[in-house]
C-alpha cells in the first residue's frame, strides 16, 4: 500500500509500505477513503516540532476491512470516522470526557503507530474509537463528516472550554480550519456576536458563511484597541485561542473582559500565562487537546441533518500521490485545508 512518510523538515514523500495487520484482538483495519492535512502537521513540516521518520497524519474516514476477534460493535463494510486521538473509551479519562488523555490511547502517526495519510491504517480499540456513519449517507457529506476527526471537534472544544452560549460575545483568534470551525461551533451554541481575527479574504468569506458577525484584520495592540471599540471598552466574554503562539495569547488577554474565559486549542509554543493579571481580573483559562471521541456522537447528527456544514474548510482536493504538494500549498497559505483522496 501507499502512505505519506515524514522524513525531515520540508520532506514528505509517498512510498510503498507494508499493509497493516491485526495485532491485538481489539484492532480493526480501515481502508481509508478520505484523509486530510492538518495545520498541526505543519509544525513538523516546518521543523518547529519533532516527528520521527515514518507515517504521518491523524484524520481519516474509511471502510472497515477486517476486525479482531474481540471487536463487537463493528463489522466489515461499516463506514467509520476516527478521532485524531485513538482511545478505548473505557478508562477513567475517557469516562470523564477527556478521551484525548486515554490511559491506553495515543495519536495516529506518532510513536510508530499508523498514520492516516495513506491507503489503510490499523485502528487500536476499534469499538471505542471508530464511529459508524449510516450506510445510506450521501457521499457529498463525507468531507463534512471527516472534519469530526479533528477540526470540527477541536473548534467545538474551544467554544465549550470558553463557555460559549446564547447572548455571549466571542472572539476567535486564528483563521485556519480550527478557527473557522470554532466560529461555526460558536454559532451552533447560540453566540450573539462572533468576531473573527483574519486578514485573508478566502478565510473571511468562509468565516462569514459560518456565522462571523465581525472581521478584524489588525494584529497585536491594534487588534485589542479594535475589540475594545466594538465592545464599548469592555472586552469580549469568550476568547477562542486557536493558534498557540506568544503573540496570540497576548492578544487574547488584551481582548478578554474581566470575568471572561479563554478556551484554548492551539498547540502552545513559548507561552507563559500572566497569573497575577488572571487573578486580579478573574480570567478563566480552559482547554487543551480536544477529546474528539467524546464529541463525535453529539456533532454527527447535526452534520447528517444539514444543521451545520464544516466542509467549506476544504478548499483543495488532491490524490495521495500529490501529498507533498498539499503540504506546500498549506505551508504557503495557498490552501486553508487540503482534502486527500487515496
Amino acid at each position: 500500500m501507499r502512505a505519506g512518510i515524514f522524513y525531515k523538515k520540508g520532506d514528505i514523500r509517498v512510498e510503498e509500505v507494508p499493509d497493516p495487520k491485526i495485532i491485538d484482538p481489539t484492532d480493526a483495519i480501515i481502508r481509508i477513503t478520505y484523509s486530510c492535512i492538518c495545520g498541526s502537521d505543519l509544525w513538523y513540516y516546518r521543523g518547529l516540532s519533532k516527528h520521527e521518520t515514518g507515517r504521518i497524519g491523524h484524520e481519516m474516514l474509511g471502510i472497515v476491512e477486517e476486525v479482531g476477534d474481540e471487536v463487537k460493535k463493528l463489522k466489515v463494510g461499516d463506514i467509520v470516522v476516527a478521532p485524531f486521538a485513538w482511545c478505548d473509551m473505557s478508562c477513567p479519562a475517557c469516562k470523564n470526557g477527556i478521551s484525548s488523555a486515554c490511559w491506553h490511547g495515543g495519536l495516529w502517526g506518532m510513536n510508530h503507530t499508523d498514520g492516516c495519510q495513506g491507503e489503510k491504517a490499523r485502528a487500536p480499540f476499534a469499538d471505542g474509537c471508530l464511529f459508524v456513519i449510516p450506510k445510506k449517507t450521501d457521499k457529498a457529506l463525507m468531507p463534512a463528516l471527516l472534519t469530526l476527526s479533528d477540526v470540527m471537534c477541536t473548534g467545538h472544544h474551544a467554544a465549550v472550554s470558553a463557555g460559549v452560549s446564547k447572548e455571549k460575545t466571542v472572539a476567535v483568534i486564528g483563521d485556519g480550519a480550527v478557527g473557522l470551525c470554532a466560529v461555526l461551533a460558536s454559532k451552533r451554541l447560540g453566540a450573539k456576536r462572533i468576531i473573527l481575527m483574519s486578514r485573508h479574504q478566502k478565510r473571511t468569506d468562509v468565516g462569514k458563511k459560518f456565522g462571523a458577525t465581525d472581521i478584524i484584520s489588525e494584529r497585536g495592540e491594534k487588534s485589542v484597541i479594535k475589540i475594545k471599540e466594538l465592545t464599548d471598552g469592555i472586552g469580549v466574554d469568550c476568547i477562542l485561542e486557536c493558534v498557540g503562539t506568544k503573540s496570540s495569547w497576548e492578544m487574547a488577554f488584551g481582548m478578554i473582559r474581566a470575568g471572561g474565559k479563554i478556551g484554548y486549542v492551539g498547540v502552545p509554543h513559548d507561552v507563559e500565562l500572566p497569573i497575577p493579571d488572571m487573578f486580579r481580573r478573574n480570567i478563566g483559562v480552559n482547554g487543551g487537546v480536544a477529546p474528539a471521541a467524546n464529541y463525535i456522537s453529539e456533532l454527527m447528527p447535526d452534520i447528517l441533518s444539514g444543521k451545520i456544514d464544516p466542509s467549506p474548510v476544504f478548499d483543495l482536493t488532491i490524490p495521495l500521490d500529490k501529498l507533498p504538494d498539499g503540504y506546500k500549498a498549506m505551508d504557503e497559505h495557498k490552501a486553508i485545508k487540503v482534502l486527500v483522496r487515496p
